[in-house]
């Protein structure tokens, strides 16, 4: 046999094995389908409504458009020729270099979008034209809603956020015959990355009760207790709203004045104490106090009846008071992150009502408390999505983790919906080992009362703000609080905006307080530890103005808030005593460290 028949030999004998390949993964296809068909069939009916915006959005963008086209035609106009234009001078550019016989695609002006990373975007005739006239579609769009004059700011500010969800839905990136990544490797693995990618699929959508909710980090990558949540310490009170840890001390002398740390309920506390080199945790023990956390239960249909005022009063109170018993002291320091920050707040104004000063200093982390701008959250406050909230509960009786996850990932769809989705049902991959995107997986349920109470009271009324909020018999104002405040708001945070934070804060009645701004978002703004130097801060000792002047007169600091707020808590802590065992005579350890709550999982 000559050399060229055994190469062709060799060569029949891959078609024959990939077509063989091919074969078989589109029988697994088939077989995958049907279970998609079965896994979707087992999603419940929601006749809530709790499923977008109302149609009242719809209708009134499509009101202020006719009104604009009836009223100023000529803008109407000069977006349709601007877009006619563009897109004409994009195809014949197009058709101007395969004229030539050349492949290169025509001069890219979009750069630095991650959805377009793939060098065939810019150098392949076809996909370069599909992305440019995405690109200039979407362009065209934005500017249009933007010029939309007859909508109110909020309708307004839905307008644009909605339209752009429609707008990123519809990438190339996002289907399979115009995202190059996903056909080169379907085409390398004979269709193997699409069987994968349909087992992810099918896998998210069983996990989920026949809902979607993409997987954004390996499930069996992390355990908590294990390789996230492993600062020492103990339970050391448990009732049914939480768990109390206290941590073991790695100090031989602390601060006299206990610290207690309340984390926000839409999540699970670990955030703060991922792993050793980034644990908010492990750090503040490392710096000599005693440090209490809460671990909040996660609800289920038996806390139906768990309302703002329960969270007080079995929670925050309850804490506080186990802390001076275990600590034999008569205050305490305290922070609240976010939502618990948002609900400190309220006990605090609620104990100055009372006469209670057991909180000598309070921190808020990330924490919003006048919602007359609520940033890139208003979109989901309006009534169309907390009517259907409330319907949702009322026959559940609480807000299940599905929803929670779904709206805070479409605030950043492109990174957080589109993307993972890409990589997990086109691509054929696992999702990553990424103990951050492991916690954002591992949420909580809420309870009905309480959540409606707080959307409608707190965000929509902005009661605690205009000093009409009811809670434990008191009626609150921000100006009640009077105890020395810290808070830390975050700069591009998309969740509590730092402009928001700062408007709550100003209102404020504590004489002394400071606030500060930190580089980065929700997240990684707060858990910045400083072995990383990576984010920095802004500072103002001056009064607190306008937020844009407070912000352009700050002084900028390089690297982590970290050192700078234990400096001023230190001085809010009292003397050094000797370090603290977890627990005393009447507070057995009841579990070890992360405890029991963070793992158990209640009832659907």
């Amino acid at each position: 046999m000559t050399t060229e028949s055994k190469e062709r030999s060799v060569a029949g004998e891959d078609m024959g094995e990939n077509l063989e390949k091919l074969n078989a993964n589109v029988a697994r296809m088939e077989d995958l389908s049907q279970r998609l068909v079965r896994a979707i069939s087992q999603r419940e009916s929601h006749d809530t409504g709790l499923q977008g915006p109302g149609t009242d959005v719809y209708m009134k963008a499509a009101s202020a458009y006719v009104t604009e086209v009836l009223n100023n035609p000529a803008k109407l106009m000069e977006h349709q020729v601007q877009y006619w234009g563009k897109t004409l001078k994009h195809v014949v550019e197009a058709q101007q270099m395969l004229a030539k016989g050349k492949l290169a695609a025509p001069h890219d002006e979009h750069t630095g979008d991650r959805r377009f990373k793939n060098p065939l975007w810019d150098t392949h005739p076809y996909f370069n034209f599909v992305k440019q006239q995405y690109l200039i579609s979407a362009e065209t769009i934005e500017k249009a809603v933007a010029d939309l004059d007859h909508l109110e700011p909020n309708d307004k500010k839905r307008v644009e956020f909605f339209s752009k969800q429609i707008v990123d839905l519809f990438s190339p990136a996002n289907f399979l015959s115009t995202n190059p990544d996903a056909l080169e490797k379907a085409v390398e693995t004979n269709g193997e990355s699409l069987v994968r990618g349909m087992e992810n699929l099918v896998r998210d959508i069983e996990s989920n009760h026949g809902e979607h909710l993409v997987t954004l980090s390996d499930p069996e990558a992390f355990h908590v207790g294990q390789d996230l949540a492993t600062t020492e310490g103990s339970v050391v009170f448990r009732n049914r709203m939480f768990e109390l840890i206290q941590y073991a001390p790695k100090t031989e002398t602390v601060c006299k004045t206990p610290l207690i740390l309340f984390p926000p309920w839409i999540n699970k506390f670990y955030i703060l104490d991922l792993k050793p080199k980034n644990s908010l945790i492990k750090w503040i023990v490392e710096q000599g106090y005693t440090l209490f956390v809460v671990s909040w239960v996660n609800p289920d249909d038996r806390y139906a009846d768990v309302s703002l005022d329960t969270y007080v009063e079995e929670g925050y109170l309850t804490a506080i008071e186990e802390v001076k018993k275990i600590t034999g002291e008569k205050q305490v320091n305290a922070v609240g992150y976010c939502i618990a920050g948002t609900t400190l707040t309220s006990v605090l104004a609620l104990m100055n009502k009372r006469g209670d000063k057991s909180v000598r200093s309070a921190t808020f982390f990330t924490t919003l408390t006048d919602f007359e701008d609520a940033g890139e959250m208003a979109v989901f406050l309006d009534d169309d999505f907390v009517d259907g909230i409330e319907r949702e509960v009322a026959n559940k009786g609480y807000l299940h983790s599905f929803f929670m996850s779904r709206t805070f990932s479409y605030l950043r769809a492109n990174d957080l919906v589109y993307g993972p989705a890409i990589r997990s049902y086109m691509m054929g991959e696992a999702p990553p080992a990424f103990d951050l995107l492991h916690w954002n997986g591992d949420s909580t349920n809420l309870p009905g009362k309480m959540v409606v109470q707080y959307l409608r009271d707190l965000c929509q009324g902005n009661k605690l703000a205009k000093g009409e909020f009811e809670l434990c018999g008191e009626t609150l104002s921000l100006s009640d609080v009077k105890t020395p405040a810290y808070s830390i708001a975050c700069e591009t945070d998309h969740i509590a905006h730092w402009k928001g934070a700062y408007a709550g804060f100003k209102q404020f009645g504590s004489r002394d307080k400071t606030f500060v701004v930190s580089e980065s978002g929700h997240i990684a703004g707060i858990v910045n530890p400083p072995s990383k130097m990576k984010y920095g801060h802004y500072t103002n000792d001056g009064p607190m103005g306008e937020d844009e002047t407070w912000l352009a007169e700050a002084e900028f600091h390089e690297g982590s808030w970290w050192p700078r707020w234990s400096d001023w808590l230190k001085r809010r802590s009292g003397a050094q005593i000797p370090a603290r065992e977890p627990g005393d005579a009447t507070h057995p350890v009841l579990a070890a460290a992360p405890g029991n709550y963070v793992v158990s999982t209640p009832s659907d």
